[in-house]
């Protein structure tokens, strides 16, 4: 690990990610429950590899990205939760190519214990701090009712929605922003 966390909450420690990172983010998803909701995303090595590297790659080019969450004082990833710069995709009309993106990823026995909320409120207090009040947005696929729960409270709106082809099934994503509103008119994309 790095000499130590960027971010503290009451009872969590924020740290930017390292390569020593990987096992446990392969294991942080290796569950059905958890990967429910994470659209094409596996547990496999390669798969969290490359978004271990994504994530490496928006804290470089942009000085923001996803923080792993750790217990106060422990080596245990719990959660990866943060802001991270995306690019979907689906269409500069979508908002969501180009832009921050919030995004919280909870080990299942860690759920129902408000870890999304008490990271992400960090998390977005800092990146208002560190880069200024702009529009942030997060996507959550349908049904996880949980995390448009944690988005409502973190100030998140829906904007639209967003149909995906994405593996075997289709795939209905909510789109939220938070702060700066689009700056053209945003219909539901499908």
């Amino acid at each position: 690990m790095t000499d130590g966390p960027l971010l503290k909450t009451d009872r969590f420690d924020l740290w930017r990610p390292v390569a020593t990172d990987l096992p446990q983010l392969c294991a942080l998803i290796d569950d059905e429950e958890t990967l429910r909701y994470l659209g094409p995303a596996s547990p496999e090595r390669q798969s969290q590899f490359d978004r271990l590297m994504r994530n490496a790659g928006s804290w470089a080019l942009y000085g923001y990205g996803t923080f792993m969450v750790r217990p106060r004082g422990k080596d245990d990833i719990v959660a990866t939760c943060g802001v991270f710069h995306s690019w979907r995709g689906f269409g500069e009309q979508s908002g969501m190519d180009d832009v921050p993106e919030a995004g919280w990823i909870v080990r299942r026995d860690w759920w129902r214990k408000g870890v999304a909320p008490e990271a992400m409120e960090a998390v977005l207090h800092w990146f208002d701090q560190e880069h200024g009040p702009k529009r942030i947005a997060c996507m959550v696929e349908e049904g996880n009712e949980a995390s448009e729960r944690v988005a409502a409270r973190l100030g998140f709106v829906r904007y639209a929605t967003r149909l995906t082809e994405d593996g075997d099934d289709p795939t209905t994503l909510t789109l939220f922003e938070r702060g700066q509103p689009l700056t053209t008119s945003a219909q539901p994309v499908k």
